[in-house]
């Protein structure tokens, strides 16, 4: 234990790594609203002031009409959601690199109940005209009922839908009497990128559910489901009770996204991840033998490094493998990247590069 009365610190504090989002702690003005929504009883299970000014910050940023529903992991509200769009014999589009498909366990299938039906994608990106590869059957005992698509803000690959194809993507569904999913772990990077608000991303879009992402952000926990057809949605309170994502002191989730939300902080932190991995981007370019893979829209930069390079640079800046057999990388920037972390990076980077030649 510390003098103070805390556990001793247990890892070196100065160390940014590259691997994800996930791996930053909280930002200081989260950790500070928790501290303010501490102290005293109020009701729990979301009947507490802090939920219930969510909720209006939720109208201000996706309009009249949506609600939110705060639950405890990003698996969790894509569950929720997806179980609340699609009833059990539905099925779910989405691209074969999506994170519902890929990184959740087979939670939306053996939790949820709902088959994925997939397609690939060269930069993770659905089009209308991708998911009609799927979305045929209908009334076809023998095949799972293709009744909503799921579509990645941003996506796994790090690019970011616009408007424009986000709105394609739903008037298409909707014109197969199909229903649209948004998984918007990363939506804040997107609105950073594309200019657009949450609102136009969405509901405007014509989105009808959003998995409303806050850890990847800043957030120490907690991620949230916003409905934008709540009329349409009758069992979405029931269904997070179901699977586990009701928290008790749902409080100190709500405080962080009032925080995130009230002044901007939301925007301000994915702005800045944004721009220090397209100074990531800028400066692995002019590197020889660095290839970069994916265009650089969000906080993500994949690039392929020379194979030699890549064990010696890991030990000192972690990042993932995305293909090991073209040495394709994946760099992660959040919102504490500092511009000394990119740049040391690079640095490692270019010295392995002229020790292997």
């Amino acid at each position: 234990m510390s003098d103070t009365g805390g556990v001793t610190t247990l890892h070196d504090p100065s160390l940014h790594s590259f691997a994800s989002d996930n791996y930053s702690g909280a930002h200081p003005e989260i950790l500070a609203a928790l501290v303010d929504a501490n102290g005293g009883h109020v009701g729990s299970y979301g009947a507490d002031p802090y939920t219930a000014r969510f909720g209006e910050l939720v109208v201000e940023h996706f309009g009249e009409g949506s609600t939110v529903h705060p639950v405890l992991t990003g698996t969790g509200a894509n569950v929720v959601a997806l179980q609340a769009l699609v009833p059990r014999w539905g099925a779910v589009v989405c691209a074969a690199t999506a994170h519902i498909y890929t990184d959740e366990g087979g939670a939306p299938e053996r939790l949820g109940g709902l088959k994925l039906l997939t397609v690939p994608t060269p930069d993770g990106k659905l089009t209308p005209e991708s998911i009609d590869r799927q979305a045929y059957g209908w009334g076809d005992q023998q095949r799972p009922q293709p009744l909503a698509v799921s579509i990645t803000q941003t996506t796994e690959m790090g690019t970011a839908y616009s408007v424009a194809e986000i709105t394609a993507i739903t008037e298409h569904a909707h014109s197969l009497g199909m229903r649209v999913h948004l998984d918007g772990a990363r939506i804040a990077n997107a609105a950073a990128s594309t200019g657009a608000t949450l609102r136009q991303l969405t509901r405007d879009a014509g989105v009808d559910v959003v998995s409303f992402g806050g850890t990847k952000n800043g957030l120490l926990l907690g991620e949230s489901v916003v409905s934008l057809t709540e009329n349409e949605l009758p069992g979405i309170t029931y269904i997070r009770k179901m699977d586990a994502q009701l928290g008790s002191k749902l409080r100190f989730v709500s405080a962080q996204f009032v925080a995130l939300l009230e002044d901007g902080l939301w925007l301000r932190s994915a702005t800045h991840s944004n721009a220090m991995a397209e100074r990531l981007r800028s400066q692995l370019v002019a590197l020889p033998g660095v290839t970069i893979t994916q265009e650089v829209q969000a906080n993500a930069v994949f690039a392929i490094l020379p194979q030699r390079v890549i064990e010696p640079v890991r030990a000192r800046h972690r990042f993932y493998d995305w293909n090991r057999a073209t040495g394709e990388v994946r760099l992660m920037c959040s919102f504490d990247t500092t511009e000394a972390d990119v740049d040391a990076l690079v640095a490692s980077i270019r010295d392995q590069i002229e020790v292997a030649a």
